[in-house]
């Protein structure tokens, strides 16, 4: 059977969540999201990045997040700023444009925005009222292309957001390995003191589903619950999200789960460069992507998955590779053989 290398959700869940559902599986709890758990895990969050005024809804998916989270913000005839990248423009079969929102791409390198790369997009709709109005800056951290924000950056972005009456929003659905990366300088209590709205995902980083979307500023607060029940994401057993979460807080499980992750894609990645492999983003998250020679790309097929993300050439392509809590040793030390046997 081969082993992939496609995503970081083949597996089910960390073993804690297994057994923390099962023991508290014939307790009576109250329902949408009043449970104890949640409650407990929404408060541990809130202590973990240090701002006690948050509001969190646990809900299933990142797309469901990412939907529910920008249609509430924006009003009809508002529109989000994504880099080209960006999940909500690619991966999304269109559920933000679904809302009646229209999404504005920037063609980026690296997938991250900067001031710059939105200056020119504010300027070029301020043919009032005949466009539509720029208001919401969606960014996500780790990116699609697996790089991420350093503080400096992030400052900045949000300074200008603000300057410029934007708000600024964070897909987390890989917070977790953008935070626990070995060149990272943000925590969690940046990402709340920096964002007016984020999410830490979970279903990419050990839960079975669930992410937790986490509402910084006081004026998106108010009766954002009514959006969460509108768009069928307000679960009657929310315990089974907020048990997730509870799990993943306790004693750094999140971060932990993450930074193995990260490790593993990081150990790929030096036995490659050893072997003189390029790349077409330097990352230090979990994600990568080599460029390799498609003869190269077919011996490896025959043993894993993984995604040919994209041509560079006649002869090559970069591929995507993503490792996960669980991603072994062993799977790791294999892939690395056959590189180093045919490089």
């Amino acid at each position: 059977m081969k082993f992939s290398f496609k995503n970081d959700y083949s597996e089910g869940c960390h073993p804690n969540i297994l057994q923390a559902l099962l023991q508290y599986n014939l307790d009576q709890q109250a329902g949408y999201g009043e449970d104890e758990y949640s409650l407990k895990a929404k408060a541990l969050i809130k202590e973990k990045m240090n701002s006690k005024h948050a509001d969190i809804y646990f809900v299933s998916g990142g797309t469901q997040a990412n939907l529910i989270v920008i249609s509430a913000i924006l009003k009809p005839y508002q529109c989000v700023i994504s880099a080209a990248s960006g999940h909500i423009l690619n991966n999304e079969t269109g559920a933000i444009e679904a809302t009646g929102h229209k999404v504005l791409s920037i063609q980026t390198e690296d997938g991250k925005l900067n001031p710059s790369d939105i200056i020119p997009v504010l300027e070029g709709h301020r043919n009032v009222p005949h466009q539509v109005m720029p208001k919401l800056v969606y960014i996500s951290n780790s990116t699609e292309l697996g790089t991420i924000y350093q503080k400096k950056e992030l400052e900045e972005l949000s300074a200008f957001c603000k300057e410029n009456h934007l708000y600024l929003f964070m897909d987390g659905a890989r917070l977790g390995h953008g935070l626990s990366s070995e060149i990272s300088d943000l925590d969690l209590a940046d990402i709340a003191a920096l964002t007016d709205v984020f999410y830490l995902g979970g279903t990419k980083n050990g839960a079975l589903i669930g992410e937790a979307i986490v509402i910084n500023n006081p004026v998106l607060q108010e009766d954002f619950a009514f959006n969460i029940k509108q768009k069928g994401a307000l679960l009657a057993k929310g315990r089974l999200l907020g048990i997730q979460f509870l799990e993943l807080m306790k004693d750094n499980l999140y971060f932990d789960l993450a930074k193995h992750a990260n490790q593993q894609a990081m150990k790929i990645k030096k036995a490659m460069q050893e072997k003189g492999v390029g790349f077409l983003s330097d990352t230090y998250t979990n994600q990568i992507f080599p460029i390799l020679h498609h003869d190269l790309i077919q011996v490896l097929s025959e043993d894993f998955e993984f995604y040919v993300w994209k041509k560079v050439d006649e002869n090559s392509s970069a591929i995507r590779l993503i490792t996960s809590w669980n991603t072994a040793d062993e799977a790791v030390n294999r892939f690395i053989e056959i590189i180093q046997a045919e490089l």
